[in-house]
């Protein structure tokens, strides 16, 4: 092909022969843009064809593939177009070349088996792309330890590529990890830390947590192998390391089955004689309420005879965990309680006082006086009692 250029080039009589090399140069370049246009038509052309496919596989290769196999064209075009110069010119330009030729090579194989495990990573937990979207938490350390393997393994074919011992480069790392274990505890720990989270699953990502020991709650965001992003409910994030979750205590409300309500309502005492009525109402209002969950621990009785007002409590459990809709059904429940206590003609107590005063008495000298005052509750002065 290159002889062919030649002759038609001196043929044309456009160039001299010394001069050449700069067409083919030209022409390699202008080959390998045509050739990465004609590529980006390709892939045009199956990402349309792929996404009439009942299978996400197709299209996440392709997307994986796309970006590395247009680099993957220019590395070989330029390269080609070096060995043009390095023969034409006898630079020796080649001896840097060839090196870094396959060393890009590699990183771009590398670079596409990474962004195949992330295109994995997303048909796997993304619902309505797999019949059974795997858990969150679980698809990220697959796809972290994958993507760690990947790029261990081109470091290590690149350095036997530049013409280093990759046994001496293991060896290397045997002898110094302990040194690298000492000066880097603190990371290990929380590494280990990671796979624990990773392997117990004592949360994951998405789900609310709270620790009593420490100042944590929040929503997890992301679990990496060092620590853990926490976005609070202000909505700061949260960097937790994750050797602090080995000796907390961490509670995980996402988990919960239910919601509680538990509240206690009073009513005065000029009502006493309605309690016991309002008390079942309420009763049977839960029992028929579409949102409770009469399944678990469903109680209304009286509670306690408080300073200004009969006390009864409620305790049950929502249908829902969600927190706006717990917090609509619980206000739908005290609003029907509101109506039940109406609709008996008995209201809700409130905090009060009730002031006694005696009559007034006028004495022999003519002097009027009243007896003390006392407040609710007071003790009786005993007969006899001196003035």
């Amino acid at each position: 092909m290159e002889q062919g250029l030649n002759q038609i080039w001196s043929k044309l009589g456009l160039l001299g022969n010394e001069n050449l090399w700069i067409v083919e140069v030209f022409t390699a370049v202008f080959i390998t843009l045509l050739a990465n246009f004609l590529l980006k038509r390709v892939f045009a052309r199956l990402a349309g064809k792929f996404e009439n496919t009942g299978t996400p596989w197709d299209d996440a290769i392709l997307a994986a593939l796309r970006t590395p196999a247009s680099w993957l064209v220019w590395v070989v075009g330029l390269a080609w177009a070096a060995g043009i110069v390095d023969q034409r010119t006898e630079s020796s330009i080649l001896a840097v070349v060839d090196p870094v030729r396959e060393t890009l090579v590699i990183i771009l194989l590398a670079w596409f088996l990474a962004r195949l495990v992330g295109e994995g990573e997303k048909v796997l937990t993304e619902p309505g792309k797999v019949k059974k979207p795997m858990d969150i938490t679980a698809a990220q350390a697959i796809s972290k330890l994958l993507r760690a393997s990947v790029v261990i393994t081109a470091g290590l074919v690149i350095l036997q590529t530049l013409g280093f011992s990759v046994s001496g480069v293991l060896a290397f790392g045997g002898i110094g990890g302990m040194a690298v274990g000492f000066a880097a505890k603190d990371l290990l720990a929380n590494f280990f830390g990671g796979l624990a989270i990773y392997m117990d699953k004592p949360f994951k990502v998405g789900d609310w947590i709270r620790s009593p020991d420490k100042e944590v709650e929040g929503t997890v965001e992301s679990i990496g192998f060092r620590q853990t992003r926490i976005r609070t409910f202000d909505k700061r994030p949260l960097y937790v390391p994750n050797a602090t979750f080995a000796n907390i205590s961490v509670e995980n409300p996402s988990r919960m089955t239910h919601r509680r309500i538990f509240e206690t309502i009073g009513v005065r005492y000029d009502d006493a004689l309605k309690v016991r009525s309002i008390v079942d109402d309420v009763r049977t209002m839960l029992e028929a309420h579409e949102e409770i969950d009469t399944s678990q621990t469903l109680i209304v009785n009286l509670n306690k005879f408080g300073p200004s007002s009969l006390d009864f409590f409620i305790y049950t459990f929502t249908k829902t965990t969600n927190w706006i809709r717990f917090h609509e059904i619980k206000q739908d429940v005290l609003l029907r309680i509101m109506d039940i206590i109406d609709d008996h003609g008995a209201e809700v107590a409130f905090p009060t006082h009730t002031l006694h005063l005696h009559e007034v008495e006028r004495g022999e000298d003519g002097v009027t006086a009243a007896a003390p005052a006392r407040g609710m509750g007071a003790q009786p002065e005993p007969e006899g009692a001196p003035a």
